[in-house]
């Protein structure tokens, strides 16, 4: 659970979320980013750190430019979670609500 507790601060921000939706369309450099959100580098820095910190990113060093990308997997991980959290638990089968979560416990 600790580990969706970091993506969970880390999407709490709306500029990380911003980088995150730009990175959807593919990876992109430290530069760019601070371009199209307009903030300054320390910024841009500290929120790469946190998506870093949560796994949500990948980063590629290529000469002295950092380029960042979505973690591919991390996002498969968290839509799953989000999936199991809106899925009611009759339709899951558990029987009772602390079935489902006696269920859940033990994944972890």
């Amino acid at each position: 659970m600790k580990k969706y507790v970091e993506i969970f601060k880390a999407l709490s921000d709306e500029n990380r979320l911003k980088i995150l939706l730009m990175l959807t369309y593919g990876e992109l450099c430290a530069n760019d980013i601070q371009e199209q959100l307009e903030l300054t580098q320390p910024t841009i820095s500290h929120h790469m750190k946190v998506l870093q910190k949560a796994d949500l990113i990948r980063l590629d060093r290529r000469g002295k430019w950092m380029y960042y990308a979505i973690n591919s997997q991390k996002a498969h991980e968290l839509c799953k979670l989000v999936q199991e959290i809106t899925t009611v638990c009759e339709a899951r089968g558990c029987g009772s609500s602390q079935d489902c979560y006696n269920q859940q416990m033990k994944k972890e």
